[in-house]
Protein backbone atom coordinates (compact mmCIF):
# COMPACT_ATOMS: atom_id res chain seq x y z
CA UNK A 1 0.00 0.00 0.00
CA UNK A 2 1.31 3.72 -0.75
CA UNK A 3 1.94 5.74 2.02
CA UNK A 4 -0.20 9.39 1.70
CA UNK A 5 1.23 12.19 0.44
CA UNK A 6 0.80 15.40 2.39
CA UNK A 7 1.58 18.43 1.25
CA UNK A 8 1.43 22.16 2.74
CA UNK A 9 -0.02 25.30 1.26
CA UNK A 10 -0.40 28.61 3.51
CA UNK A 11 -3.30 30.66 2.88
CA UNK A 12 -3.05 34.17 4.63
CA UNK A 13 -6.40 36.16 4.75
CA UNK A 14 -5.85 39.76 3.69
CA UNK A 15 -5.14 42.69 6.77
CA UNK A 16 -2.59 44.42 8.21
CA UNK A 17 0.48 42.34 9.85
CA UNK A 18 0.67 42.73 13.91
CA UNK A 19 -1.77 41.52 17.14
CA UNK A 20 -4.74 39.55 15.88
CA UNK A 21 -2.78 38.73 12.40
CA UNK A 22 -3.23 34.69 11.58
CA UNK A 23 -2.42 32.68 9.09
CA UNK A 24 -4.36 29.56 8.50
CA UNK A 25 -2.46 26.38 7.12
CA UNK A 26 -4.02 23.69 4.94
CA UNK A 27 -3.34 20.02 4.51
CA UNK A 28 -4.17 18.47 1.33
CA UNK A 29 -3.70 15.24 1.02
CA UNK A 30 -3.01 12.70 -2.23
CA UNK A 31 -3.84 9.03 -1.91
CA UNK A 32 -3.00 6.46 -4.15
CA UNK A 33 -6.53 5.55 -6.18
CA UNK A 34 -5.70 1.53 -4.92
CA UNK A 35 -4.84 2.44 -1.70
CA UNK A 36 -8.31 3.51 -0.14
CA UNK A 37 -11.45 3.97 -2.22
CA UNK A 38 -11.88 7.54 -0.94
CA UNK A 39 -8.74 8.47 -3.65
CA UNK A 40 -8.01 11.93 -4.06
CA UNK A 41 -10.91 12.82 -1.61
CA UNK A 42 -10.05 15.84 0.83
CA UNK A 43 -10.52 14.66 4.57
CA UNK A 44 -14.05 14.52 5.83
CA UNK A 45 -15.75 17.71 6.42
CA UNK A 46 -18.62 18.45 8.60
CA UNK A 47 -20.69 20.72 6.23
CA UNK A 48 -23.48 23.26 6.54
CA UNK A 49 -25.99 25.26 4.49
CA UNK A 50 -27.34 28.50 5.16
CA UNK A 51 -30.02 28.49 2.89
CA UNK A 52 -31.20 24.77 2.15
CA UNK A 53 -33.18 25.52 -1.18
CA UNK A 54 -32.88 23.98 -4.41
CA UNK A 55 -29.31 24.43 -4.85
CA UNK A 56 -28.10 23.97 -1.40
CA UNK A 57 -29.94 21.13 -0.82
CA UNK A 58 -28.55 19.80 -4.10
CA UNK A 59 -25.03 20.15 -2.98
CA UNK A 60 -25.62 19.00 -0.03
CA UNK A 61 -26.63 15.64 -1.09
CA UNK A 62 -23.73 14.96 -3.48
CA UNK A 63 -21.37 16.49 -0.76
CA UNK A 64 -22.68 13.57 1.63
CA UNK A 65 -22.55 11.33 -1.32
CA UNK A 66 -18.84 12.15 -1.37
CA UNK A 67 -18.78 11.48 2.41
CA UNK A 68 -19.24 14.48 4.31
CA UNK A 69 -21.48 15.00 7.02
CA UNK A 70 -24.29 17.70 6.44
CA UNK A 71 -24.17 18.79 10.52
CA UNK A 72 -26.61 21.76 10.43
CA UNK A 73 -28.95 23.67 8.16
CA UNK A 74 -31.18 27.05 8.35
CA UNK A 75 -33.71 27.40 5.98
CA UNK A 76 -36.33 30.68 5.62
CA UNK A 77 -39.54 29.47 4.04
CA UNK A 78 -41.68 25.92 4.75
CA UNK A 79 -41.02 24.45 1.57
CA UNK A 80 -36.76 24.80 2.49
CA UNK A 81 -37.59 23.34 6.05
CA UNK A 82 -39.53 20.43 4.62
CA UNK A 83 -36.70 19.73 2.01
CA UNK A 84 -33.78 20.40 4.89
CA UNK A 85 -35.75 17.74 7.51
CA UNK A 86 -35.92 15.13 4.33
CA UNK A 87 -32.59 15.13 3.07
CA UNK A 88 -31.00 15.96 6.06
CA UNK A 89 -32.34 14.07 8.63
CA UNK A 90 -29.36 14.25 11.36
CA UNK A 91 -28.54 17.98 11.22
CA UNK A 92 -29.69 20.83 13.11
CA UNK A 93 -31.92 22.92 11.89
CA UNK A 94 -30.52 26.56 13.37
CA UNK A 95 -29.83 30.00 12.48
CA UNK A 96 -27.18 30.91 10.29
CA UNK A 97 -24.27 32.13 12.71
CA UNK A 98 -24.81 28.45 14.92
CA UNK A 99 -24.46 26.91 11.10
CA UNK A 100 -21.10 28.05 10.77
CA UNK A 101 -20.11 27.54 14.13
CA UNK A 102 -20.75 23.72 13.85
CA UNK A 103 -19.22 23.71 10.47
CA UNK A 104 -15.84 23.34 8.77
CA UNK A 105 -17.21 23.83 5.17
CA UNK A 106 -20.28 26.39 4.95
CA UNK A 107 -22.53 26.58 1.80
CA UNK A 108 -24.05 29.97 1.60
CA UNK A 109 -26.54 29.28 -1.11
CA UNK A 110 -28.65 31.83 -0.76
CA UNK A 111 -30.08 34.39 -3.95
CA UNK A 112 -27.43 36.38 -5.41
CA UNK A 113 -28.77 39.94 -4.12
CA UNK A 114 -29.04 38.66 -0.17
CA UNK A 115 -25.18 37.34 -0.41
CA UNK A 116 -23.64 40.45 0.63
CA UNK A 117 -26.50 40.86 3.60
CA UNK A 118 -25.72 37.94 4.29
CA UNK A 119 -21.96 37.63 4.56
CA UNK A 120 -21.80 41.29 6.38
CA UNK A 121 -24.37 40.10 8.98
CA UNK A 122 -22.32 36.91 9.54
CA UNK A 123 -19.01 39.12 10.62
CA UNK A 124 -21.07 41.86 12.38
CA UNK A 125 -22.72 39.80 14.56
CA UNK A 126 -19.31 37.61 15.51
CA UNK A 127 -20.37 34.17 13.73
CA UNK A 128 -17.37 32.32 14.12
CA UNK A 129 -15.62 32.15 10.60
CA UNK A 130 -11.74 32.16 11.37
CA UNK A 131 -10.55 29.15 9.27
CA UNK A 132 -13.71 28.01 8.49
CA UNK A 133 -14.27 27.29 4.39
CA UNK A 134 -17.20 29.49 3.27
CA UNK A 135 -18.52 28.57 -0.56
CA UNK A 136 -21.20 30.06 -2.10
CA UNK A 137 -23.46 28.95 -5.38
CA UNK A 138 -24.08 32.71 -6.94
CA UNK A 139 -22.82 32.90 -10.24
CA UNK A 140 -22.52 36.52 -10.53
CA UNK A 141 -19.96 36.91 -7.39
CA UNK A 142 -16.47 35.71 -7.19
CA UNK A 143 -14.74 36.08 -3.34
CA UNK A 144 -14.89 39.37 -3.38
CA UNK A 145 -18.32 39.13 -1.88
CA UNK A 146 -17.11 37.27 0.58
CA UNK A 147 -14.23 39.43 1.88
CA UNK A 148 -15.70 41.00 5.27
CA UNK A 149 -15.39 37.17 6.17
CA UNK A 150 -11.98 36.69 5.15
CA UNK A 151 -10.94 40.05 7.14
CA UNK A 152 -12.04 37.62 10.15
CA UNK A 153 -10.16 34.54 9.19
CA UNK A 154 -12.79 32.53 6.56
CA UNK A 155 -11.33 30.74 3.85
CA UNK A 156 -13.10 32.00 0.40
CA UNK A 157 -14.69 29.54 -2.41
CA UNK A 158 -16.81 30.78 -5.15
CA UNK A 159 -18.51 27.30 -6.88
CA UNK A 160 -20.92 27.68 -9.17
CA UNK A 161 -23.18 24.99 -10.59
CA UNK A 162 -23.60 25.64 -13.90
CA UNK A 163 -26.96 24.24 -14.03
CA UNK A 164 -31.12 24.75 -13.32
CA UNK A 165 -32.46 23.00 -10.15
CA UNK A 166 -36.46 22.15 -9.66
CA UNK A 167 -36.68 20.95 -6.33
CA UNK A 168 -36.81 17.37 -7.34
CA UNK A 169 -34.71 14.71 -5.76
CA UNK A 170 -32.99 13.57 -9.19
CA UNK A 171 -31.83 17.47 -8.69
CA UNK A 172 -28.04 16.03 -7.75
CA UNK A 173 -27.71 13.37 -10.34
CA UNK A 174 -27.96 16.74 -12.57
CA UNK A 175 -24.41 17.79 -10.86
CA UNK A 176 -22.87 14.72 -13.09
CA UNK A 177 -20.84 16.36 -15.48
CA UNK A 178 -21.69 19.73 -14.55
CA UNK A 179 -19.33 22.31 -15.20
CA UNK A 180 -18.93 24.93 -12.13
CA UNK A 181 -17.89 28.45 -12.51
CA UNK A 182 -15.20 28.22 -9.88
CA UNK A 183 -13.54 31.26 -8.34
CA UNK A 184 -10.73 31.08 -5.26
CA UNK A 185 -7.19 32.34 -4.17
CA UNK A 186 -4.79 30.51 -5.43
CA UNK A 187 -3.94 28.61 -2.81
CA UNK A 188 -7.20 27.35 -2.44
CA UNK A 189 -7.69 26.44 -6.37
CA UNK A 190 -6.86 22.65 -5.15
CA UNK A 191 -9.69 22.34 -2.17
CA UNK A 192 -12.24 23.84 -4.94
CA UNK A 193 -11.37 21.40 -7.73
CA UNK A 194 -11.41 18.72 -5.45
CA UNK A 195 -14.79 19.73 -3.59
CA UNK A 196 -16.26 20.03 -7.29
CA UNK A 197 -15.03 16.90 -8.48
CA UNK A 198 -16.44 15.27 -4.86
CA UNK A 199 -19.60 16.43 -6.63
CA UNK A 200 -19.97 14.75 -9.69
CA UNK A 201 -19.04 18.33 -11.76
CA UNK A 202 -16.34 19.99 -13.25
CA UNK A 203 -14.26 22.82 -12.42
CA UNK A 204 -14.09 25.68 -14.83
CA UNK A 205 -12.05 28.97 -13.02
CA UNK A 206 -13.20 32.21 -13.88
CA UNK A 207 -11.12 35.17 -12.84
CA UNK A 208 -12.52 37.72 -10.25
CA UNK A 209 -12.76 40.58 -12.59
CA UNK A 210 -14.76 38.65 -15.17
CA UNK A 211 -17.63 37.04 -13.18
CA UNK A 212 -20.27 39.43 -14.25
CA UNK A 213 -19.63 38.91 -17.82
CA UNK A 214 -19.84 35.30 -17.33
CA UNK A 215 -22.80 35.11 -15.25
CA UNK A 216 -24.32 37.16 -18.31
CA UNK A 217 -23.41 34.68 -21.32
CA UNK A 218 -25.07 31.75 -19.52
CA UNK A 219 -28.29 33.20 -17.49
CA UNK A 220 -28.69 34.77 -21.05
CA UNK A 221 -27.96 31.66 -22.99
CA UNK A 222 -30.59 29.35 -20.22
CA UNK A 223 -32.96 31.96 -19.13
CA UNK A 224 -34.34 33.53 -22.32
CA UNK A 225 -33.95 30.43 -24.27
CA UNK A 226 -36.88 29.83 -21.74
CA UNK A 227 -38.57 33.19 -22.25
CA UNK A 228 -38.59 32.63 -26.29
CA UNK A 229 -39.40 29.16 -26.60
CA UNK A 230 -42.21 30.13 -24.50
CA UNK A 231 -42.97 32.89 -26.47
CA UNK A 232 -42.97 30.84 -29.57
CA UNK A 233 -45.32 28.21 -28.06
CA UNK A 234 -47.85 30.93 -26.87
CA UNK A 235 -47.94 31.89 -30.58
CA UNK A 236 -47.96 28.53 -31.97
CA UNK A 237 -51.33 28.34 -29.70
CA UNK A 238 -52.54 30.95 -31.90
CA UNK A 239 -51.78 30.04 -34.82
CA UNK A 240 -53.88 26.89 -34.23
CA UNK A 241 -50.95 24.12 -33.33
CA UNK A 242 -52.64 22.02 -30.17
CA UNK A 243 -49.40 20.36 -29.19
CA UNK A 244 -46.86 23.31 -30.00
CA UNK A 245 -43.52 21.74 -27.67
CA UNK A 246 -44.08 18.49 -30.00
CA UNK A 247 -43.52 20.70 -33.04
CA UNK A 248 -41.05 22.78 -31.91
CA UNK A 249 -38.79 19.96 -29.84
CA UNK A 250 -36.82 18.03 -32.93
CA UNK A 251 -36.10 21.70 -34.17
CA UNK A 252 -35.02 22.92 -31.31
CA UNK A 253 -32.65 19.88 -30.58
CA UNK A 254 -31.11 20.44 -33.59
CA UNK A 255 -30.71 24.26 -33.14
CA UNK A 256 -29.06 24.12 -30.12
CA UNK A 257 -27.02 20.99 -31.18
CA UNK A 258 -26.02 22.99 -34.30
CA UNK A 259 -24.91 26.27 -31.82
CA UNK A 260 -22.70 24.33 -29.45
CA UNK A 261 -21.23 22.41 -32.62
CA UNK A 262 -21.00 25.05 -35.19
CA UNK A 263 -21.11 28.30 -33.45
CA UNK A 264 -22.26 30.93 -35.99
CA UNK A 265 -21.69 28.18 -38.76
CA UNK A 266 -25.24 27.09 -37.74
CA UNK A 267 -27.06 29.54 -38.76
CA UNK A 268 -30.47 28.99 -40.97
CA UNK A 269 -33.63 30.40 -41.86
CA UNK A 270 -34.84 34.05 -43.34
CA UNK A 271 -32.51 35.77 -41.61
CA UNK A 272 -29.11 34.07 -42.97
CA UNK A 273 -30.41 33.13 -46.21
CA UNK A 274 -31.33 37.11 -46.71
CA UNK A 275 -34.93 37.09 -47.49
CA UNK A 276 -36.17 40.39 -46.86
CA UNK A 277 -39.66 39.41 -47.63
CA UNK A 278 -40.16 36.31 -45.65
CA UNK A 279 -38.59 38.38 -42.20
CA UNK A 280 -41.59 41.21 -43.61
CA UNK A 281 -44.18 39.28 -43.55
CA UNK A 282 -43.26 37.34 -39.93
CA UNK A 283 -43.22 41.10 -38.78
CA UNK A 284 -46.70 42.06 -40.42
CA UNK A 285 -48.00 38.67 -38.62
CA UNK A 286 -46.66 39.25 -35.22
CA UNK A 287 -47.71 42.72 -35.13
CA UNK A 288 -51.29 41.78 -36.39
CA UNK A 289 -50.95 39.27 -33.11
CA UNK A 290 -50.82 42.17 -31.08
CA UNK A 291 -53.64 43.81 -32.19
CA UNK A 292 -56.94 44.37 -30.71
CA UNK A 293 -58.26 40.69 -32.08
CA UNK A 294 -56.41 39.60 -29.24
CA UNK A 295 -59.07 37.11 -26.97
CA UNK A 296 -56.51 35.46 -24.67
CA UNK A 297 -54.08 36.03 -21.99
CA UNK A 298 -51.66 34.46 -23.98
CA UNK A 299 -52.01 35.42 -27.05
CA UNK A 300 -52.32 39.17 -26.09
CA UNK A 301 -49.11 38.71 -23.90
CA UNK A 302 -47.25 37.46 -27.10
CA UNK A 303 -48.02 40.23 -29.05
CA UNK A 304 -46.36 43.97 -29.01
CA UNK A 305 -43.04 41.98 -26.86
CA UNK A 306 -42.95 39.18 -29.63
CA UNK A 307 -42.54 41.91 -32.31
CA UNK A 308 -39.63 43.50 -30.29
CA UNK A 309 -38.22 40.72 -29.79
CA UNK A 310 -38.03 39.87 -33.40
CA UNK A 311 -36.65 42.59 -34.24
CA UNK A 312 -34.19 42.48 -32.19
CA UNK A 313 -32.99 38.81 -32.32
CA UNK A 314 -33.19 38.88 -36.23
CA UNK A 315 -30.89 41.88 -36.52
CA UNK A 316 -28.50 40.57 -34.30
CA UNK A 317 -28.29 37.02 -36.55
CA UNK A 318 -28.18 39.63 -39.11
CA UNK A 319 -24.98 41.10 -37.67
CA UNK A 320 -23.51 38.05 -36.94
CA UNK A 321 -24.07 36.17 -40.53
CA UNK A 322 -22.70 39.00 -42.01
CA UNK A 323 -19.26 38.62 -39.65
CA UNK A 324 -19.36 34.96 -40.23
CA UNK A 325 -19.72 35.69 -43.95
CA UNK A 326 -23.17 33.45 -44.08
CA UNK A 327 -25.05 36.57 -45.36
CA UNK A 328 -24.18 39.05 -48.13
CA UNK A 329 -23.90 42.57 -47.52
CA UNK A 330 -26.65 42.92 -50.47
CA UNK A 331 -28.84 40.72 -48.73
CA UNK A 332 -28.30 42.24 -45.32
CA UNK A 333 -29.32 45.83 -46.68
CA UNK A 334 -32.26 44.71 -47.59
CA UNK A 335 -32.93 42.90 -44.17
CA UNK A 336 -31.93 46.22 -42.56
CA UNK A 337 -34.63 48.21 -44.81
CA UNK A 338 -37.26 45.75 -43.15
CA UNK A 339 -36.12 45.86 -39.84
CA UNK A 340 -34.84 49.23 -39.57
CA UNK A 341 -37.56 51.40 -38.36
CA UNK A 342 -38.85 49.17 -36.54
CA UNK A 343 -38.61 49.56 -32.55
Amino acid sequence: MTTAETSTAVYQAPGPIGPGAFVVTILITHMNPESNPAAGRPARLAVGIVGAGRAGTALGVALARAGHQIVAASAVSDASLRRAHVNFPAAAITEPSQVIRRADLALLTVPDDALPGLVAGLAATGAPLEGRMLAHASGRYGVSVLEPAVRQGALPLALHPVMTFTGRADDVDRLRGTSFGVTAPEVLRPAAEALVIEMGGEPVFIAEEHRDLYHAAIAGAANHLITLVAQAMDLLRKAGVAEPARLLAPLLSASLDNALRFGDAGLTGPVARGDAATVAAHVAALEAAAGPSASTSAAAAAGAPAVAAYVAMARLTADRALAAGILRPADAERLLDVLGGRP
